[in-house]
């Protein structure tokens, strides 16, 4: 997980997983070129898009690379995981990030460069939140679940993240219901989830074959001082037309912050995943 930058507009100082906008060349020929084992049509059609659904797996790869220093690609000829650990390769990469981050370079270009093969295969998706309604910044948002490389030690990147760290969702968790981490309501949801498989090669397996993902769209309730988040199925969830009911001007990241500060996760979500 990655905290944010203090000063983010959205959720600033909350733990989160590595992850950003889809940018426009992370699409199109040169993308898949790139790319190994997932075609744009099979990627569009897990995501149920009409086109375009590979730029979500580049897109995982690139934040990720970008926030917390991961590369999940081959090197040229090779079906093993990069591990940076070879003579300068460390140092090399990391000037990549610098460029990269700094929007000297194209994530792509430096693939083409280092003739890498990005191991989109080893990438599943595993979720899909959407922001309530009602609130000034919305965001549509596509989880992916995936093995780290060995060897790889992950880094913020001193910008956008200001630190980096590995947590059990167990403990994530657990350190969030103490007031040591603040966590937002999907992240709360999303570790609860990946935490019921016993090893991540559990988890992993079953999002490999896992079917349609539905789409998680929350609304926000306020009712006098009491704040609600609630989700499809829910009691009220239909009622709850336009995402705000008797608080028109409630400010929604205030309020997903509050409900999120009283959530009260499974304090055993029935096992752990790195």
């Amino acid at each position: 997980m990655v905290q944010r930058n203090l000063r983010a507009d959205f959720v600033g100082g909350a733990h989160v997983f590595p992850g950003g906008g889809v940018d426009v060349a992370d699409a199109g020929a040169e993308a898949e070129a790139c790319a190994q084992g997932r075609t744009d049509a099979e990627a569009s059609e897990i995501l149920s898009v009409e086109r375009g659904g590979l730029a979500y797996w580049v897109a995982v790869l690139r934040e990720c690379f970008e926030e917390a220093g991961v590369l999940l690609a081959f090197g040229p000829g090779s079906d093993t995981l990069l591990s940076l650990d070879g003579p300068g390769e460390a140092e090399r990469f990391a000037h990549h990030r610098q460029d990269v981050n700094a929007g000297r370079r194209r994530f792509l270009d430096v693939c083409r460069e280092e003739r890498l093969t990005l191991a989109v295969d080893r990438v599943h998706y595993f979720a899909h939140w959407i922001t309530p309604e009602g609130a000034p910044r919305r965001y549509d948002t596509r989880f992916f679940v995936a093995a780290a490389p060995p060897g790889q030690i992950p880094a913020h990147d001193a910008g956008e993240t200001i630190d980096a760290q590995w947590l059990r969702p167990s403990v994530a968790l657990a350190r969030h219901r103490a007031g040591e981490i603040d966590l937002i309501f999907p992240t709360i949801r999303n570790l609860e989830a990946i935490g019921r498989f016993a090893t991540s090669e559990e988890l992993l397996s079953a999002a490999a074959v896992a079917g349609r993902v539905p789409a998680i769209l929350p609304r926000v309730v306020v009712d006098g001082r009491a704040v609600r988040i609630l989700l499809p199925g829910d009691d009220g969830y239909e009622a709850a037309v336009g995402g705000l009911v008797g608080a028109a001007a409630q400010d929604v990241d205030a309020a997903i912050r509050a409900v999120s500060k009283n959530a009260n996760p499974d304090p055993d979500p029935g096992g752990n995943a790195g």
